[in-house]
């Protein structure tokens, strides 16, 4: 079970959450386990309980009665699941091999610890029935940060966007880039965040419904400003240490 917060989160408000596989240990072992945790942030915010072992079972009946088996078709196509009563708008997210980040704003009455505790709890297990092992998978509770100005808002979706460039290229932060085209390739191709929402093909995948970009404040007036900012970001955000974060 996962621990619960003694601070409450209030209705109404931006939150910074995050997370990391404990002992600093690998969350994400595989292109299958990033796309088990995305499909999870959109099957979890919800209020209704749904099974999604059942729903993949009966899945794999099905195709094995034609001789098939289930592919990432079959999954891609779980995000047409209606949803009804979701606990959280979650506003931009990344995946990295240990940890991870979502920005989540709060609809409902105790709604994200709700939708924290289903994601984790949800994903620990089928992590551990994967690499048959026990145990806790992350670190106890969840980690939280109001976000209380603009500007604290705006450095966080540069920072968590911009978070995979240290995967090609660790010293980032304190050296001078060395392939700025190399990074925006990286970073237009990293499958694991919300970046991809923000781009020129939009909504034109199936995992961007997992965030509502409607909840964000108004700080942009189209994805081409978002990705100006998030390109401003990238050549001098390693200058602004504002907070430490996971690594």
């Amino acid at each position: 079970m996962f621990m619960l917060r003694k601070v409450p989160l209030e209705l109404g408000e931006y939150y910074h959450v995050y997370n990391r596989g404990i002992e600093r240990r690998t969350i994400y072992l595989s292109h299958l386990d990033h796309s088990r945790f995305m499909l999870l942030l959109y099957l979890c915010n919800t209020t209704e309980n749904i099974q999604l072992n059942q729903i993949l079972n009966r899945i794999k009946r099905n195709k094995e009665k034609d001789g098939n088996k289930i592919d990432q078709n079959d999954i891609l196509e779980l995000y047409n699941i209606p949803k009804k009563d979701e606990l959280v708008s979650i506003c931009s997210y990344c995946l990295m091999p240990n940890h991870f980040h979502i920005i989540l704003k709060e609809i409902k009455e105790g709604g994200i610890s709700s939708f924290m505790q289903k994601l984790l709890t949800s994903y620990s297990m089928y992590f551990n029935i994967k690499n048959t092992r026990s145990g806790s998978l992350f670190m106890k509770p969840f980690r939280s940060k109001h976000i209380n100005d603009d500007n604290y808002f705006r450095y966080l979706l540069g920072y968590i966007h911009l978070n995979p460039v240290k995967l090609i290229d660790p010293k980032w932060r304190n050296d001078r880039l060395t392939d700025v085209n190399k990074i925006h390739d990286y970073l237009s191709n990293y499958k694991y965040s919300s970046l991809y929402e923000f781009s020129k093909n939009g909504n034109s995948r199936p995992e961007s419904v997992i965030i509502n970009k409607k909840s964000l404040p108004n700080y942009f007036k189209n994805d081409l400003e978002f990705n100006d900012f998030i390109n401003y970001w990238l050549e001098y955000s390693r200058k602004y240490k504002k907070e430490a974060f996971f690594d």
